[in-house]
């Protein structure tokens, strides 16, 4: 899998931007077939940083009641990538 299509996004939310500062750990929307290695390579070579660890998790899609019926949102995976200490990802 190409490393632009294994990374969808960054997630920018106030925790992950706390984490960012704090533990140099930045968090991704990647998509859901991509294994850790592949999440691990994609960051490497796109932002150009060493990467020491990778946590991921699934988010199950939830099932919400619109004015039309009901309808579930996707499930999305979560990468939570841990940085070596000199390197930094500028995302804004």
């Amino acid at each position: 899998m190409d490393h632009s299509y294994v990374i969808k996004k960054p997630l920018l939310t106030e925790r992950t931007t706390a984490t960012m500062e704090a533990a140099n750990q930045y968090a991704f929307i990647v998509d859901r077939r991509a294994t850790k290695d592949q999440i691990r390579d994609a960051v490497a070579s796109l932002y150009g940083v060493r990467v020491l660890k990778v946590r991921t998790s699934n988010q199950k899609g939830e099932t919400r009641r619109l004015r039309y019926g009901w309808v579930k949102q996707a499930t999305v995976k979560k990468a939570f990538v841990r940085l070596h200490e000199e390197d930094r990802i500028e995302l804004f």
